[in-house]
């Protein structure tokens, strides 16, 4: 029984692992699609079709047909709002009655603020063109108080990745362009939840989990550009990450005091893979039409997989999503250009498997921008972005101690609320 009631914790952790990160993200669950400004000003609705480094990230082939350098970076700072709120949770410890979980019944702004960086830099010859982008798609920070309704579920939670992507592109003939990349990433991820006594008499117990690792996927892309009109496809691989850490577990008593401990831990999950299909029109002179949808995979994100000694597979059951997008880029002059767009991204999570740990739904994204050409070689981009999330129930059933003689659920029942972000970024771009 100590083995299993251990195995049990591990799980629960390990889904926190990747569950934590989620929240208030801004394209679809913990996804995080702010890598370029010019990008966000018209709300990520054209990057698969447009050219040059700052859609490097969407499509490869991007860069195809470059003369010279470019080189570009980028900040965006992100300002979470909501609220996830006890409806009626209940524990029900072994031998007892359903309870009232207890707690603050109100988490408000559990999502921390965060800065965004990324950055991009390549080189063509016009035929060939070589590039390398440094982005941080899956970084979260959620931090809820020691005493929240939600603290079975999830506590604080800090997610960061670094995604180094080099490139390469060809360009067969005239406005047709192909590319390839690697995408390199690195995850460090730290967490930790509470873990409810058998007595509702004694304090919590607390577990934390910290892992990290490096794993490799890629990317793939085409453009064509006739006159007026480009369109744009590529796909981004899932990405199957392997964390290798250390589980610790303390404050538990009576007979669950066996189960305070450090262990090696290692758990598996993929991203999601994306398919993106964009669409540029220059409408006139001045104006460029911008239509993107993305398909998002993210049912490759099924299961967790944990390793030795726990060797156990742990359903997650996300869905396949899409999201939608169209913006508008305006010409003023030939030094100054505002664009604006809106998206709508549909949450791969759903009702019935949906916790506080990744209080995710639908949302808007409405987003403006704009650039201001210094020089021939030097341009600055703004963009200010407003998104809303359509409130959504928390309304998964939990287990500690499962299959064992200790069995506790929890029956979550609470909402997310007034879920709300602003992102103000701001970057430069230079030619060379």
């Amino acid at each position: 029984m100590k083995r299993t009631s251990g195995r049990i914790l591990l799980a629960g952790t390990a889904s926190a692992l990747v569950f934590g990160f989620a929240g208030a993200a801004h394209a679809q669950a913990f996804y995080l699609q702010e890598q370029s400004v010019r990008a966000q000003g018209r709300a990520f609705s054209g990057e698969a079709a447009d050219t040059g480094v700052d859609s490097l990230w969407w499509n490869p082939a991007a860069i195809g047909g470059l003369e010279g350098g470019q080189a570009s970076v980028h900040a965006s700072v992100i300002l979470p709002r909501g609220k996830v709120v006890d409806d009626g949770t209940v524990i029900v410890r072994p031998g007892q009655a359903p309870a009232p979980v207890g707690g603050n019944g109100l988490a408000k702004n559990p999502i921390n603020n965060g800065v965004l960086p990324s950055g991009s830099i390549a080189y063509g010859t016009g035929k060939f063109a070589f590039g390398l982008t440094v982005t941080s798609p899956y970084s979260f920070t959620t931090d809820y108080d020691s005493d929240s309704w939600a603290r079975y579920s999830a506590d604080k939670t800090k997610l960061r990745t670094i995604d180094i992507q080099p490139s390469v592109a060809f360009q067969p003939f005239e406005g047709f362009y192909i590319g390839a990349a690697a995408n390199i990433e690195y995850v460090d991820a730290a967490l930790g939840n509470y873990l409810p006594n058998l007595s509702p008499l004694l304090a919590d117990g607390h577990q934390n989990l910290k892992g990290d690792g490096w794993d490799v996927g890629w990317s793939v892309g085409a453009q064509y550009h006739n006159g007026p009109a480009s369109i744009g496809v590529a796909y981004k691989s899932a990405v199957k990450h392997k964390l290798k850490g250390t589980l610790t577990v303390d404050g538990l008593l009576g007979p669950l005091a066996a189960q305070n401990r450090t262990l090696d831990a290692t758990a598996e999950f993929s991203t999601p893979w994306q398919a993106i299909m964009s669409g540029r029109v220059k409408a006139t002179n001045q104006l460029t039409l911008n239509a993107q949808v993305v398909v998002y995979g993210w049912s490759k994100f099924d299961s967790i997989d944990l390793g030795a000694p726990i060797n156990q597979s742990l359903p997650e059951n996300y869905k396949d999503g899409f999201s939608y997008a169209f913006g508008v880029d305006y010409d003023v002059n030939p030094k100054w250009t505002v664009r604006s767009g809106i998206q709508f991204g549909e949450t791969p999570t759903s009702n019935g498997n949906r916790d506080a740990r990744v209080p995710d739904s639908d949302r808007w994204n409405f987003s403006a921008g704009t650039t201001y050409n210094m020089s021939e070689k030097i341009a600055i981009d703004a963009a200010a972005s407003y998104i809303t999330f359509k409130d959504a129930p928390v309304d998964r059933i939990t287990a500690a101690y499962a299959d064992t003689a200790a069995q506790t659920p929890v029956i979550t029942n609470g909402r997310l609320t007034d879920a709300s972000a602003l992102v103000f970024s701001l970057g430069a771009r230079v030619a060379f």
